[in-house]
């Protein structure tokens, strides 16, 4: 990494929520930092220079980074939070749909990610922090393709981690739980809706706004993004809150049957 007096990151979707913090507590922490909206922002977060950049366009995801280079001259930390979310029934999504999720949540990574890696390569130095889920690591019940996504970008970035570490550049992730952010206001709604899900649907959905209403708060993730990013040894994930602690220990550690009976449970399904 750079000259802790002299560090520059890019958050991708600072405008809120998660991104939002996040840019603050880098900035707080010393970095220079560039956050980016889809659209224009009027009013970033304190400190934090505001940029557009659509993550499914490959020009402007390439402007963002030229823009960054100009100013600075350098790139040392990359936080890919940009996100989506779809909450429906697997088969109540078409295709299309199904590829637009994919397109901000995993090609949106790559994206930006490609754009970037020529530019930590030259550095020697580098850190890429991929903001996951939970559900990249857990089934999830009427959010099939938003969870695929996440599970997705866990592979990816593990495996993104071994090929470039030689080059000085270290790929991790964080992975929050229920945090209280709008997220649940944005979700896409299936567009090809089926009756027969209707009325679990609407049950997911309310567990959701109970589960983010209960949840943590985001400056928790946002500190976790911090100690991932300055970690002189960083693990290959961080989990961010008690609730994705706690989902993690019980992937790893307890019986696939006990998983799911309990997924189950709290998402109020019977067999």
């Amino acid at each position: 990494m750079s000259n802790k007096d002299n560090r520059v990151a890019i958050v991708t979707g600072a405008s809120s929520g998660i991104g939002l913090v996040t840019a603050q507590a880098l900035r707080r922490d010393g970095y220079r930092v560039f956050g980016t909206s889809r659209k224009p922002a009027a009013n970033g977060p304190d400190g934090v220079t505001m940029l557009v950049c659509d993550v499914t366009d490959d020009a402007s995801v390439q402007a963002l980074v030229d823009e960054v280079l100009s100013r600075t001259g350098q790139i040392d930390l990359l936080v890919n939070n940009a996100g989506v979310g779809l909450l429906g029934g697997a088969e109540e999504s078409s295709a299309a749909q199904a590829r637009a999720v994919f397109d901000v949540n995993v090609f949106g990574v790559l994206r930006v990610t490609n754009a970037v890696l020529p530019v930590m390569r030259r550095q020697r130095s580098g850190r890429i922090v991929n903001v996951s889920s939970i559900l990249g690591l857990i089934p999830a019940p009427y959010n099939a393709l938003y969870s695929s996504t996440k599970h997705a970008l866990e592979g990816y970035s593990e495996s993104l981690d071994h090929e470039v570490r030689t080059q000085g550049i270290r790929v991790v992730l964080v992975e929050p739980g229920g945090i209280r952010t709008s997220f649940e206001e944005n979700l896409t709604r299936p567009d090809r809706p089926l009756a027969v899900y209707d009325t679990v649907r609407a049950a997911a959905e309310q567990r959701m706004r109970d589960v983010i209403e209960e949840g943590e708060a985001p400056e928790i993730v946002a500190a976790t993004v911090v100690r991932a990013a300055n970690a002189a040894s960083p693990k290959r994930r961080y989990t961010a809150g008690k609730v994705a602690r706690q989902v993690r220990f019980m992937r790893r550690f307890l019986p696939e049957s006990f998983v799911d009976k309990n997924l189950r449970k709290f998402s109020k399904l019977t067999d």
